[in-house]
């Protein structure tokens, strides 16, 4: 078949990219391997709520119901994809992989397990987090206790009552240790290198709210005044573990790494409820052994390693365009990303921009 622009994933980024075609009356047709829109938000862990602003989250032209809560929980947040949809008229193609896209004759050619589709623009949505990466730390393989990745995690009731590892503090790390504290296990997180954590709201203004305010000042501002205002809200978390790094939050920002939007993991380490462990040195049979020479046995451990983006596989080295969004190499290549640039002030309120910019590019 042939089409206008063949949009690769149905989460957010390409639901949104597809809205924002249909009203500026571009053809296109979105590819999704699995059986439904937005899987990713349908398989993360049950308590997982918004860490923005509902107001600053929803997708382009269809706000959240006002009857939502200011974080939206994940449920809400699912169903609200599956509304967008159905509101845009979006019908993906489901079951269906891309195995590659090349150039043709002048268009794209889209090789996929369900046939092949010629295009004139492209657009990757398949998201940050594709892929699972589970690191090969020394003797994990010796590990007699439970294995898995935080992609596989959805409550803590399985690990009432035992002694957990958490390999990692991200978001998703530090909000696993929270629902399995909260839940009756005792889990303990890995911190492998320095983080920076802020509270979801500071002083009562969503953490939102203050990057998007605090974007337009320089960086080296921001990275002086940033620390002091997070020790007043948050204590200076060295006594417990955890280091903030050298590189101020903005820079790492545009490097790639967000902070740790805290929901009350803070609390629960200062608690007690919540351990801290340096860096892993390797596992053994019951357990794992840590830089310094401590030692602890656990009965299971959550690799909240991350995600890779995935789309390497289909997407030849010329004809990624780098970066998220409009750039003058997507706009050349006729290729874009959507959904691949995650800043502080929001990823669903980052992709809505893009989206609509992406969109009047293509249409020129």
């Amino acid at each position: 078949m042939d089409t206008n622009v063949v949009i690769v994933g149905a989460g957010p980024a390409g639901l949104a990219v597809g809205a924002c075609l249909k009203q500026a009356g571009q053809d296109f047709v979105i590819l999704e391997k699995a059986s439904e829109v937005a899987p990713a938000w349908r398989r993360h862990y049950r308590r997982l709520h918004l860490h923005t602003v509902k107001s600053f989250s929803s997708l382009p032209f269809m706000p959240f119901p006002k009857s939502h809560p200011r974080y939206v929980p994940r449920e809400k947040v699912v169903a609200y994809l599956d509304a967008y949809a159905e509101r845009f008229g979006l019908e993906p193609r489901f079951g269906v992989t891309v195995k590659s896209i090349h150039r043709e004759g002048g268009k794209f050619l889209v090789d996929t397990d369900a046939g092949e589709i010629r295009a004139r623009k492209i657009v990757i949505a398949t998201g940050n987090n594709a892929e699972p990466i589970m690191p090969g730390l020394p003797g994990i393989e010796a590990f007699k206790g439970e294995v898995l990745h935080s992609a596989a995690y959805t409550e803590a009731a399985p690990y009432v009552g035992k002694s957990v590892l958490v390999v990692g503090m991200g978001n998703t790390g530090a909000e696993i240790a929270l629902d399995l504290a909260e839940s009756g296990a005792q889990p303990t997180i890995s911190v492998r290198k320095g983080v920076h954590i802020v509270p979801r709201q500071l002083f009562g203004v969503p953490i939102q709210m203050v990057g998007i305010a605090s974007r337009p000042m320089p960086q080296a501002l921001n990275d002086w005044m940033f620390p002091k205002i997070l020790d007043l809200a948050l204590g200076r978390l060295e006594k417990y573990g955890i280091v903030r790094p050298k590189t101020g939050i903005l820079k790492q920002i545009d490097a790639g790494r967000i902070p740790v939007i805290d929901v009350g993991t803070v609390a629960a380490i200062k608690a007690g409820k919540i351990g801290i462990a340096p860096d892993i040195v390797s596992f053994t049979e019951d357990g794992a052994k840590f830089a310094g020479g401590r030692e602890k046995n656990f009965d299971a451990v959550i690799f909240a390693t991350g995600y890779r983006p995935g789309y390497d596989g289909f997407v030849p080295a010329e004809l990624r365009p780098g970066k998220s969004g409009v750039n003058a190499r997507a706009s050349e290549l006729g290729v874009y990303l959507v959904g691949f640039y995650n800043p502080v002030t929001g990823l669903l309120r980052e992709i809505g921009i893009e989206a609509q910019a992406v969109a009047k590019d293509i249409a020129g």
